[in-house]
């Protein structure tokens, strides 16, 4: 029987490239699936996609952009509830479906990581929603944290449920198995950092 598929995620923050690359290294990360909707920032120019693609290749590590499919937000208004982006929604589309296929198919042939811009990767999409959808199909999650320690994809579930105070005493008074536990967490986590489009919300309210 085969191994699952280990698939890495990493947060670039405030990172200097040279110290980005470093994490990656440690982790042989050989290629970067950029889940960010927005692939630029003002404030990390060396993240912006065009600068990023051409520094990675320099050092043998591929560059693919999957926001459109992956990315924390949709251009589908379906998506949205009272202009907040529901997971549960945006999961369920034809063009996520896609990104998570295509990430399953490089990771076949790269060791690849996801890449957002949250250092904290509970705060991010990339593992309430991204690393969720992989983990369902069978693949295996590792988050590379900000001073280079790795956590498995169940830990960082275990510190979520601490983090949206999901107590012990919740497992045995709400919830019939720790699944259930573990997707309360996942949506109240969802709660804390979905997307939300101001327009929509105020048309909604309107």
């Amino acid at each position: 029987m085969s191994s699952p598929i280990t698939i890495y995620t990493v947060g670039h923050s405030t990172h200097t490239f040279e110290k980005f690359l470093d994490l990656l290294e440690r982790n042989g990360v050989t290629a970067i699936a950029d889940v960010r909707s927005i692939p630029f920032s003002r404030h990390t120019p060396q993240f912006n996609k065009d600068t990023l693609s051409i520094e990675l290749k320099k050092r043998g590590i591929a560059y693919v952009f999957v926001g459109k499919g992956l990315g924390a937000q949709s251009d589908d208004p379906s998506c949205y509830e009272g202009g907040k982006v529901s997971y549960d929604r945006l999961a369920k589309t034809s063009v996520f479906k896609a990104g998570i296929e295509r990430v399953l198919s490089e990771a076949q042939k790269h060791r690849i990581a996801l890449m957002c811009a949250e250092k904290e990767p509970l705060d991010c999409h990339r593992t309430l929603l991204v690393s969720r959808a992989l983990e369902q199909q069978g693949a295996s999650v590792v988050h590379i944290k900000e001073d280079g320690r790795t956590e498995a994809h169940p830990q960082a579930m275990c510190r979520l449920i601490k983090l949206v105070r999901l107590l012990q005493v919740d497992l045995f008074d709400r919830f019939d198995s720790h699944d259930e536990q573990v997707a309360e967490a996942y949506r109240r986590g969802e709660q804390r950092v979905a997307y939300v489009d101001e327009a929509l919300a105020e048309k909604e309210r309107s």
